[in-house]
């Protein structure tokens, strides 16, 4: 396969939750807990809510709350620690500036040389309404021909909509494209449904008995668009 475009989930695959914010909020509510706790109970929070069943019934914005608090108490706060002022100071914060804004070294570099290979980048995320600030604060805006959030759409992520917008914004063929997401029910069902080949950012190998191809890092990802093998 040449893959001439690699559509791009935002949270999760290229920004990530700001722990040390949610963190320090926490505790200026009285609740402890360390970022680190926090950062090592997510992966598992966010597998847990990632079902059909749960992805049918809802949207994302309402699995967000469900998934601070799977997180939390995997990070050891207990049920009845009054975290709801924190989540409503960390709720607002996400709204005006969004809270997905910690980028990891390997991010800048790793979409370098996508775009050094001749690869088209465009950006297809279930977000708030915050996406480009985000971006434009975080210096990524520029590596990408489309940048498209669900909240400004209007519609989201697995529905075959979203990612039929995606590539016309991003004038993409779809058996040209890969997408890359970190929720199965999300990332990989949406882009089947619309005749896309998915592949799951999984850096825990907690999907390892599913049916998709699979990365670590988005190093792994450049060598596979290199091999055209996703």
């Amino acid at each position: 396969m040449n893959i001439e475009t690699v559509l791009l989930d935002a949270g999760g695959v290229l920004t990530f939750p700001n722990w040390t914010r949610v963190s320090e909020t926490l505790a200026r509510h009285g609740v402890h807990v360390s970022a680190d706790a926090l950062r090592t109970a997510e992966p598992r929070a966010k597998f847990a809510i990632d079902t059909a069943p749960q992805v049918a019934a809802t949207k994302d914005a309402d699995r967000g709350s469900l998934y601070f608090r799977l997180v939390f108490s995997g990070a050891g706060v207990p049920d009845d620690a009054p975290v709801q002022p924190a989540l409503g100071e960390l709720w607002d914060y996400h709204q005006a500036h969004n809270l997905w804004e910690h980028v990891p070294d390997d991010v800048r570099p790793a979409l370098e040389t996508l775009r050094a290979l001749g690869v088209r980048l465009a950006v297809a995320s279930n977000a708030n309404g915050a996406l480009h600030r985000l971006f434009d604060r975080m210096g990524l805006t520029r590596y990408f021909t489309a940048i498209c959030d669900s909240c400004v759409e209007g519609v989201e992520k697995p529905d075959p909509r979203f990612f039929e917008i995606v590539l016309e914004r991003a004038a993409a063929d779809r058996g040209t494209t890969i997408h890359v997401g970190d929720l199965y029910h999300v990332d990989v069902v949406g882009a089947r449904h619309t005749g896309l080949r998915p592949v799951l950012m999984d850096p825990n190998d907690l999907y390892r008995d599913y049916d998709v191809p699979r990365v670590h890092t988005l190093g792994e990802l450049v060598t596979l668009v290199q091999s055209g093998r996703p």
